[in-house]
């Protein structure tokens, strides 16, 4: 046996079955040594048990040694199986039953793959450090098929980050159904901060070089108050236009500036990604 897969008796029964169900849920298989179905099921319960590692406690009774236990959990069938939580059952079934409604039973109070993973960005974002925030965000949002309460909570750590376009792009996903009010906030703080990017310094540069399209260096500077006002996006395609024109242009400024840029996004970031195969296909 392990700790998450154990045989109970009346020895154990109390704090195994009852106060374990207090720390996490408790997945009573009751069985015996002539049911057949019982074969079937005890494999697949022990296959899940394992891939959880842990997230909820395997509890096999076996009913004919065990009839005390049995009789007191009102146990007529075999096999049945049966989920404790604090204390109580709550739900369960009898006969055999194929592994996806198994599954789906178990998944109701049983931790999401994906929940630590946000747990971790909430953290961060706690610290009000976004940055950090976005990768284990990110990851939850995709795992989980970009469930809506993940989505919200990794745009407005997109905002914070400063990352708009990607956040609207987020924002932009969400089904009209879903438009909540916690929807409506995000969208409001998303043009709050793409006024505030719009500094004095971006909307010169950008006159000028709109007046001076050729000039590098403007197009240089324009992408360094992009960076620095995170528009990391504008800023990158900006380093990539000048590098497609002149490799080395400002003894090497705007290639080290992309590289800068791109490592601060943070390693297997999709942007810095997208703008590593750019920069990759520009130095070969």
């Amino acid at each position: 046996m392990t700790d998450y897969i154990v045989n109970i008796d009346e020895t154990n029964a109390s704090a195994l079955l009852i106060e374990e169900s207090h720390k996490r849920p408790v997945v009573v298989d009751f069985w015996a040594d002539w049911c057949e179905p019982c074969k079937v099921l005890m494999p697949m319960l022990e296959k899940i048990a394992t891939e959880y590692q842990g997230a909820f406690l395997l509890a096999k009774v076996n009913a004919d040694e065990q009839q005390g236990i049995a009789q007191q959990l009102g146990v007529r069938n075999l096999p049945t199986v049966m989920v404790i939580k604090d204390g109580q059952p709550v739900d369960g079934f009898a006969g055999a039953q194929p592994e996806t409604v198994v599954r789906e039973l178990l998944a109701k109070y049983l931790p999401k793959p994906w929940d630590a993973l946000v747990q971790k960005g909430l953290e961060a974002m706690e610290r009000e450090e976004y940055s950090e925030a976005l990768q284990p965000l990110r990851q939850a949002w995709q795992e989980s098929n970009q469930l809506h309460e993940i989505t919200i909570t990794y745009a407005h750590a997109l905002i914070e980050s400063l990352r708009l376009e990607e956040a609207e792009t987020v924002l932009d996903g969400v089904r009209m159904a879903d438009q909540d009010a916690a929807y409506d906030q995000l969208r409001a703080q998303l043009e709050i901060k793409r006024e505030a990017a719009k500094s004095p310094e971006i909307e010169a540069l950008e006159q000028q070089l709109a007046g001076n399209p050729d000039d590098l260096d403007i197009q240089h500077q324009l992408g360094v108050q992009y960076t620095n006002a995170g528009q990391f996006r504008d800023a990158m395609d900006h380093f990539v236009a000048i590098l497609r024109k002149d490799l080395d242009h400002g003894d090497g400024a705007t290639k080290r500036m992309l590289l800068d840029t791109i490592a601060s996004l943070g390693k297997g970031d999709p942007l810095a990604v997208e703008y590593q195969r750019k920069l990759y296909s520009l130095l070969h």
